[in-house]
């Protein structure tokens, strides 16, 4: 079963009323058209602009994994998730298949999200240091988590088409968002070259030299800094790649360029 929209799921921000993107020409059209940060994550969570994504994560839905077997699967594009007025932004790189994409809800259900909002909880940026379902009361203080791509991909990876349709999306993410954010937190390499054409697509102006990927980078762009930090992978934290102390200096340094005590 995959969860309809307006059913009433935990942070359903859609109603049956919500416009539909179809193709990469709709999605441009109705992310520009959001007049704010939940009409925008409404108009994400019934995107079918890109017809792979749709029937990969309509068909892990249906067909689940064992372990949650009894649970109803999300199935849909996970909207943005977090503090509205954040002054920190996220990034990542796409749902997991059966971690959001179940939960409905970014890094939420999976060891990525586990390593994610535990360090977030530890800066003091989470009041609790899980996240299990859309409704377990997570909440972010002045962050917010978005996606280069907001469908769960397969074998977590995205074409580059598939990034291209869904960056108008980000992109209005960002425009909306600006002028509250002093950081951007971009987690892996894919995240960081999606980011900088979703920035030029919202009139941000870029350095004339864009960075190269790395943990620990930094960037200042039009008064505020991009920091680059390894992805919460299990790739990266099951090899110790990606240290509990390597992401908590970098989100602590981004909680610092904030303000956020």
């Amino acid at each position: 079963m995959v969860v309809q929209a307006g059913s009433g799921w935990p942070g359903d921000p859609a109603t049956p009323r919500t416009p539909v993107a179809g193709g990469p020409a709709d999605v441009v059209a109705l992310a520009a058209a959001a007049r704010s940060l939940d009409a925008l994550s409404a108009r994400v969570s019934v995107c079918r602009a890109c017809p792979r994504l749709v029937q990969w994560r309509e068909q892990v839905a249906v067909e689940k994994r064992r372990a949650f077997a009894d649970q109803v699967y999300w199935g849909r594009p996970v909207p943005s998730f977090g503090d509205p007025a954040a002054r920190v932004l996220i990034v990542g790189l796409a749902p997991a298949a059966h971690g959001a994409n179940r939960t409905g809800r970014m890094f939420t259900g999976d060891r990525s999200g586990d390593w994610l909002y535990a360090a977030l909880h530890r800066v003091g940026l989470a009041n609790q240091p899980t996240a299990v379902s859309a409704d377990d009361g997570l909440a972010l203080r002045g962050v917010r988590i978005a996606a280069p791509v907001h469908c769960a991909p397969p074998a977590n990876k995205p074409t580059p088409e598939e990034r291209d349709t869904c960056r108008p999306w980000l992109s209005r993410e960002v425009e909306l968002s600006w002028p509250a954010l002093r950081a951007v937190v971009v987690l892996g390499g894919f995240g960081w070259a999606a980011l900088w054409p979703a920035l030029r697509a919202a009139g941000v102006a870029l350095p004339e030299r864009l960075p190269l990927f790395g943990h620990g980078v930094e960037a200042e762009v039009d008064g505020r800094t991009v920091l680059g930090c390894y992805h919460v992978s299990q790739q990266n934290t099951f090899t110790g790649r990606l240290t509990e102390p390597m992401l908590d200096a970098v989100l602590s340094r981004a909680a610092e360029l904030a303000g956020l005590p």
